[in-house]
């Protein structure tokens, strides 16, 4: 059974192993699945995120965006490839929460294990059809509502 995607570098190969290391520090007391990612900007640098977990269920974040947020916070914005991965093997891609928000900063690389299988797929392969003008998706259909800081309307 063919999964898609296609086979990762060497590179890619290893971005996916540090997500697998990584994920072992995520904090997963709840659905006991700990999830590590590395996001890489322009620049080659790699930010890490694991997924936190929270009793109140929808405080927890995932490990993408953690890792997103250390990228941004360092000043980059762009995101070239993004590693996922479940510690002990397990399959696992971004939800569809976190493609979304890898599709504010480009159409990334995914490397993901999926079928058994460490497969690489565009970030639109997996999402479609993004809620973004600036990947060359469909716009928000509030794109033109005004903005909660200027009272202007978006660009």
């Amino acid at each position: 059974m063919s999964v898609g995607g296609r086979a990762p570098n060497a590179a890619e190969s290893r971005l996916h192993g540090t997500a697998e290391e990584v994920a072992e520090r995520a904090w997963a007391p709840y659905s006991r699945f700990p999830v590590g990612a590395v996001v890489v900007g322009p620049s080659g640098r790699r930010y890490l995120g694991v997924n936190v977990e929270n009793a109140s269920y929808p405080a927890g974040i995932c490990a993408e965006r953690v890792a997103l947020g250390a990228m941004v916070t360092a000043g980059e914005r762009e995101v070239r490839t993004v590693a996922v991965a479940a510690a002990g093997g397990r399959d696992v891609a971004p939800c569809g929460l976190c493609l979304q928000a890898l599709a504010e900063f480009g159409d990334p690389v995914v490397v993901c294990r999926v079928g058994g299988e460490v497969r690489v797929f565009t970030l639109h392969e997996l999402l479609t059809m993004p809620f973004t003008a600036a990947v060359g998706g469909a716009s928000c259909p509030c794109a033109d509502a005004p903005s909660p800081r200027s009272g202007e309307a978006q660009p």
